[in-house]
């Protein structure tokens, strides 16, 4: 049936499916041939046109990589990266039962997006600017970040270097190349945007890295990132995480019915990729080609993630209340962590009897990081943040009426 109305009437994007559906994703095409092809990384823009509507896959489902945009990866860097997507998974899991335990106040797990965060982050420079949203927590782990004082800024307790005035998941990690993570998702693009202006200007090789989702494409703060991207040639990336829902709402609402996300860079004179969130080999791809680009002056790229969220936006979202509750386990494009398992597996290099093995492993390991970040203190106890450092940290120079606040609470105390 056509989109199109013969009516004025207002059109209201709909989901395909709602609960009590049965989910049927035939509509999606999974390429059989792993196309478009590869160009060269300094090709012009309009050269990259169709690869925002293909999908740029390197893994095939029988575990074999294949295609012009395999990357020479060693099976030490790809069990590397298979490690890091499962570490990022077991933590997701233990912090979210802690929530539910009300240790924490509140959390949001990246299940199912791993290899957007974790294969990004193994394609690009130590000395690379990232500015994450709330669900790349696996570049933090791909970098060596110390995964205790992640939970610790979860629990905002005395381990916490925000000293609890954060939300929970939104990681603050300098060290690591990792500018803090908003709740606002646009404020990280025209940001991101600005600090790879800023690096160029000071004639500096090393690139930003932005995050979004495809909802905050409707932002205003997306279109005036890509133009100044655009209009400066800031050496940057500009990654779209189009895991198909932003918190409730499906992702036509965001004018995912277009051709694709990854499409609006075109119409700014930007390079564009559509790849496979969901193959690690293929997001690792697509990062290094995006950034060779950058780094030698060919400007900013649009790359469109097309992955699946699992789970829940977060902790307080139900999302049976809006999707089928089988949907997630249809999704054509599978798992990432089992892909990366099967290609392993077919190389040899992995097994099923390792692969239990690791994940027992994981699971003990982030058991034991969980109760070092909590013997600092916890929501449903004693956080150990003094609550004198709420005037910390937050003005360079106090305004008079928060030095009398901070004078009455010393008298009272």
């Amino acid at each position: 049936m056509s989109k199109r109305q013969n009516t004025s009437r207002l059109y209201v994007p709909e989901p395909p499916f709602r609960p009590g559906d049965t989910p049927d994703y035939s509509h999606i095409s999974v390429p059989a041939k792993h196309t478009p092809p590869r160009p060269d990384p300094m090709c012009d823009d309009h050269e990259t046109a169709g690869h925002a509507l293909g999908l740029i896959r390197v893994l095939r489902f029988n575990g074999e990589a294949v295609g012009d945009w395999k990357p020479k990866l060693t099976s030490e860097q790809l069990l590397k990266g298979l490690r890091d997507m499962m570490l990022t998974r077991a933590m997701d899991i233990r912090m979210f039962n802690m929530q539910r335990q009300g240790k924490m106040s509140f959390y949001m797990k990246s299940t199912g997006e791993e290899a957007v965060s974790v294969g990004h982050a193994m394609a690009l420079r130590a000395d690379d600017m990232t500015f994450p949203t709330y669900r790349q927590q696996g570049i933090l782990i791909n970098r060596g970040a110390p995964i205790a004082e992640m939970m610790c800024q979860c629990l905002s307790n005395g381990g916490d270097r925000l000293q609890g005035k954060s939300i929970p998941v939104l990681y603050s990690f300098r060290d690591f190349g990792f500018f803090s993570v908003s709740g606002n998702l646009g404020t990280q693009l025209i940001q991101g945007v600005g600090w790879a202006m800023a690096n160029a200007y000071k004639n500096e090789d090393s690139i930003a890295s932005v995050f979004t989702g495809e909802g905050a494409t409707a932002e205003g703060d997306f279109h005036y990132a890509l133009n100044f991207a655009s209009t400066y040639r800031a050496p940057c990336i500009i990654n779209v995480v189009n895991n198909q829902w932003a918190i409730s709402s499906f992702q036509g609402i965001a004018m995912g019915e277009g051709e694709s996300f990854a499409a609006r860079g075109t119409g700014y004179g930007l390079a564009t990729l559509r790849v496979d969130g969901n193959d690690l080999l293929a997001v690792y791809a697509a990062t290094e080609w995006a950034a060779e680009r950058a780094r030698k002056g060919g400007g900013a790229t649009v790359i469109e993630h097309f992955t699946y969220r699992k789970e829940g936006h977060s902790t307080s979202d139900d999302p049976t209340k809006y999707r089928p509750e089988d949907e997630p386990e249809v999704w054509p494009f599978g798992d990432p962590i089992t892909r990366l398992k099967d290609h392993l597996i077919h190389i040899g290099e992995w097994s099923e009897e390792k692969h239990l093995a690791q994940e027992k492993e994981l699971k003990l390991h982030i058991r034991d990081l969980y109760k070092e970040a909590e013997k600092m203190g916890n929501l449903s106890g004693d956080t150990h943040v003094d609550p004198l450092t709420m005037f910390e940290q937050v003005y360079g120079d106090m305004p008079d009426h928060l030095k009398r606040q901070r004078a009455n609470f010393l008298d009272e105390d």
